[in-house]
């Protein structure tokens, strides 16, 4: 990536500026293609772990590597050139210890020249959080529902219903906030916890499941544009059905190919289209 491109990108001090201003628009993008479409018109894309779900399969987020999370932001880096690109650190890399999490951090973020990376957590990372931020990485925070723990919660369901438990997410967020993340992303929380916790905070927080009140919105590329049917979380609005054109398309194609009417003459080399008649 060269420096006029890397100058030309939204920057982490741009984004955290933004705390009640204008909302910030951010993406999940995990190939090069996607993040050339969607890089005009947001300003965060963020190479989510979702990966695992959405392009591989798994059935949770848990089985995600490292190399594949650099695999994947470095594509969307080298596909966009104006969004600040984010890029998740997968189950396992960051837990162990500050100086882990460092190492793979580092990884991340001189392999595929993205502008931050972001965790999952509260008062148990803030001081992960303050021991990168305090050595050049930029840290998104991400509190509320944390699909890393998916297997501790007992599933994916929205969290902060009760008192005691609205009251962990709170602290858990302002711990984040003042160890030095630059925004927080808010997911399947109670919308009275989320708006609250956008007015405790600092910095940026950016909303999937979250209140209309959070400085930004997130969702899945693949859920707003209908390409991922299989489950449609509350939170989601598909803005289009993609799944249903894709499908018509190659219904299309199937049947040219089997009654020899795809390829014609106009799709191959050395044979000369039939003059047109009339």
């Amino acid at each position: 990536m060269s420096a006029s491109k890397a100058i030309t990108r939204t920057s982490v001090p741009s984004l955290r500026a933004r705390k009640g201003g204008e909302p910030i628009v951010c993406l999940t993008a995990y190939t090069a293609p996607m993040a050339r479409l969607l890089d005009p018109h947001v300003d965060l894309l963020l190479v989510g772990d979702s990966l695992g779900m959405v392009i591989y399969g798994f059935d949770s987020t848990l089985p995600v590597t490292l190399d594949l999370m650099i695999a994947h932001g470095g594509a969307v880096v080298r596909g966009s050139s104006t969004a600040c690109v984010v890029v998740d650190l997968p189950f396992g890399s960051y837990q162990e210890s500050p100086q882990t999490a460092y190492r793979n951090a580092a990884r991340v973020m001189a392999e595929t020249g993205a502008q931050a990376v972001k965790l999952e957590g509260g008062l148990e990372m803030a001081e992960t959080v303050a021991f990168l931020t305090s050595r050049g990485v930029p840290v998104m925070g991400h509190v509320g529902l944390l699909p890393q723990s998916v297997n501790a919660l007992g599933g994916y369901k929205a969290v902060g219903r009760d008192t005691a438990s609205a009251e962990r997410i709170r602290a858990d967020a302002c711990a984040i906030a003042e160890a030095g993340a630059f925004s927080l992303v808010i997911e399947g929380t109670m919308e009275p916890l989320a708006r609250q916790i956008t007015q405790d905070v600092a910095i940026p927080t950016i909303g999937i499941g979250g209140s209309p009140a959070c400085d930004g919105q997130v969702l899945v590329s693949d859920d707003l544009l209908g390409l991922f049917g299989e489950f449609k979380p509350k939170f989601v609005k598909r803005y289009a059905n993609l799944a249903e054109t894709v499908g018509q398309a190659v219904a299309t194609y199937a049947d040219e190919v089997r009654s020899r009417r795809f390829p014609g003459p106009e799709h191959c080399f050395g044979v000369k289209a039939p003059a047109e008649t009339g």
